[in-house]
């Protein structure tokens, strides 16, 4: 195992801790660097219902003897644990004869805790059932879950026709297919937990036993932790995860791409590290046994933080544009069944001026554009919606009208030509009643100079 023998014997340890979490270990963490009493690596398993603790001791050489053994013996004997509880030994060379005869001695008890070798032999074929490339040393995170892309009890295009259905003036029947992309993004929830306790000479000045969860983008990049919305949706329909089955999914969308995660189980597990030591650290104010007040800053060190299970799974990112007449309305959000996340709306969204959110919106037939309030007229001809932007106008009775196009108009002037005057008049209402107004407050006022009112 050429890259294992270039690694540090507490690089090793690093390594195991990622290799135990992924054989399904609970509570996966290491013990302190200095003083840990023959216990590199600590985790849980549940054997026939019941939680068990697990001692581990890494050794990072070419042969272990009964000593090593021996010493493990006495640390799983004397570890503090209100129940059942067994010792393992790994190791990237060999075992010794008396100390695999030591191990077989100490199992055979009933009341004696087992002991558990594993050697380089055994790594190798552990790495090839986790994915760990013994080549540079990494855990490539594998994956071939998803969330759905899409709510398998309706259409796949239902999102689309629900924005469309807010529009005025358009038949949602009557849409076109839209063009749709589905991209699985690579998803991480990480789960840690923080211990640490903060000590001077007038005793605990401060403690931090936190359970934490990040949920992050995991693509090429540094991660990214995802926003409240969207990490409530990944967690929310977890449990409704399906196969990544790229054949299938590409049957439902004109473009399927599946991104891979970025970096390597041991990077997200050292990213994760940092960003909670930065998370908890924290200025403490104390008064000292001279009554003088000092503060101090309390950063867990990276043994404090202990990463217990990284979990990967696909995130949908589904993107589907709708082409009308010369316009395109795209709709991107990120799916997980039947629930979903929307990051772009082209849809409710004036094409004109920009204007989105929760007015009203109007669709023109006449050119495929979606319209807020402000740039939708009536068309005086046909009596339906026209857009200002396609729209052909004239002033009539010094007011704008607006037509489909020159044919409308045409035909409006000649009946307007032929419209009595009074007719012409309520082409303009707003003049009528502004003249009617005027004509009666003259005429008050005029009946007032006489005397008369």
């Amino acid at each position: 195992m050429p890259l294992l023998d270039d690694l540090s014997g507490f690089e090793f340890e690093d390594l195991m801790e990622d290799v135990f979490r992924n054989l399904g270990y609970e509570n996966v963490r290491q013990s302190n660097r200095t003083g840990d009493e023959g216990r590199d690596v600590l985790m849980e398993e549940v054997v026939d219902g019941r939680r068990r603790v697990v001692i581990v001791e890494c050794k990072h050489q070419r042969s272990v003897g009964r000593p090593v053994v021996q010493k493990l013996h006495s640390a799983v004997t004397t570890y503090d644990y209100d129940g059942p509880k067994r010792g393992m030994v790994v190791t990237t060379g060999t075992f010794t004869d008396p100390a695999e005869e030591y191990a077989e001695k100490v199992g055979t008890g009933g009341s004696e805790p087992r002991i558990e070798l594993l050697d380089g032999t055994d790594l190798r074929e552990i790495g090839e059932r986790i994915g760990l490339d013994l080549y540079n040393g990494r855990i490539e995170v594998l994956c071939d879950e998803t969330l759905r892309p899409t709510d398998p009890t309706g259409r796949f295009d239902d999102p689309v026709r629900e924005a469309f259905g807010t529009i005025e003036n358009i038949e949602v029947a009557e849409l076109p297919a839209p063009r749709s992309r589905v991209t699985f993004q690579p998803v991480l929830t990480i789960e840690a937990r923080t211990d640490a306790v903060f000590e001077t000479s007038v005793g605990v000045i401060h403690e931090i036993h936190e359970k934490d969860q990040l949920t992050l983008f995991a693509d090429r990049g540094r991660p990214e932790r995802l926003e409240d919305s969207i990490r409530r949706l990944v967690h929310e329909n977890w449990h409704s995860s399906t196969g990544l089955d790229e054949d299938h999914f590409g049957e439902l969308f004109d473009d399927v791409r599946v991104k891979h995660f970025g970096q390597t189980e041991t990077e997200y597990k050292e990213w994760a590290v940092e960003q909670l030591r930065n998370a908890h650290t924290t200025t403490v104010h104390y008064t000292g046994d001279n009554n003088v007040d000092y503060e101090k800053t309390c950063e867990p060190n990276r043994s404090d933080v202990s990463v217990q299970r990284i979990t990967p799974i696909y995130l949908p990112e589904v993107r589907q544009t709708t082409h009308l007449q010369g316009y395109s309305y795209p709709l991107e959000y990120y799916a997980a069944g039947p629930s979903r996340v929307t990051t772009e709306d082209g849809i409710r969204r004036c094409v004109h001026c920009g204007e989105d959110g929760g007015g009203t919106f109007t669709y023109c037939r006449n050119c495929g554009s979606v319209n807020c309030s402000d740039h939708i007229k009536t068309e005086r001809w046909e009596g339906t919606p026209v857009c200002t932007g396609c729209a052909v106008t004239e002033r009539f009775a010094l007011k704008r009208k607006y037509f489909y196009d020159e044919n409308n108009l045409n035909a409006f002037r000649e009946e307007y030509a032929a419209m009595p005057i009074h007719e012409k008049a309520m082409e303009n209402k707003p003049l009528v009643a502004g003249s009617v107004i005027a004509t009666v407050l003259a005429a008050v006022a005029l009946l007032s100079s006489a005397g008369l009112i």
